[in-house]
């Protein structure tokens, strides 16, 4: 915990699924967290759910921010280093999926699933890379295995994870000489409300959120001289079996 405890984390898209595992986990480790999401409200109430029963000093605020719009990513980084006065892990979680055959995907569908789950992952690095580069820190984005694995009605999805995957490991070349940490985390099906699911106990076969959260931890405390850069996680046991 000593090695993680009073670091400055921002969180896209933490106000729940992965994104709010992984702040729990980073919680749990003395880490303070920003957690954005496109509406305050949301943003708020996950902070506050966060901190509620801690008895330590560790903080969690809540950031009205949307990836797709850089302006708003630079405001959620200034609001950060206001707040904390330092930034020292960045999560590029928030993403949707929409899926569906070619002939079927809207325009409208393939910007928004490119916009946010590329795009955004972009401009939440250009946001934060004078404040990473000053703390040397770490930057995670959280792909999928769909950035490796093709599926049918997948074009927009796998188009934007194969990119960010791709995009990810290009970043961690262009910043170890800043002495900045790079890896993406590709984790299979997990049980979240992704894409209108709703967890249930059926779903225990499934990644949890609190599974990523701690292979998060787990990568920020690995020995500096190591840099575990592309991470697939998938269900030990598929349903059924």
């Amino acid at each position: 915990m000593e090695l993680l405890k009073n670091k400055v984390a921002l969180i896209t898209g933490g106000s729940k699924g992965i994104g709010y595992g992984i702040a729990q986990s980073l919680i749990n480790m003395g880490v303070h967290v920003a957690v954005t999401s496109r509406t305050e409200a949301s943003a708020v109430n996950a902070a506050n759910i966060l901190t509620s029963g801690i008895e330590s000093d560790v903080k969690a605020i809540g950031i009205e921010a949307d990836v797709r719009d850089f302006e708003s990513q630079q405001k959620a980084v200034a609001t950060v280093l206001s707040q904390f006065g330092q930034l020292d892990i960045v999560i590029a979680n928030a993403g949707l999926g929409h899926y569906g055959n070619i002939e079927d995907i809207s325009i409208q569908q393939w910007q928004e699933t490119i916009d946010t789950n590329l795009t955004g992952a972009f401009y939440t690095i250009k946001a934060s890379l004078e404040a990473l580069k000053k703390s040397q820190g770490y930057y995670i984005t959280i792909s999928s295995l769909a950035g490796t694995n093709f599926f049918a009605n997948g074009s927009a999805y796998n188009a934007s994870k194969f990119g960010l995957t791709g995009f990810t490991q290009a970043v961690m070349l262009d910043l170890r000489k800043y002495g900045i940490k790079v890896s993406t985390i590709m984790p299979g099906s997990v049980s979240t409300y992704f894409n209108g699911n709703i967890p249930n106990p059926e779903d225990a076969w499934k990644i949890q959120i609190e599974d990523i959260g701690e292979l998060v931890v787990d990568v920020l405390k690995m020995n500096p001289r190591t840099l575990p850069s592309k991470i697939e996680v998938r269900p030990s046991t598929p349903p059924g079996n």
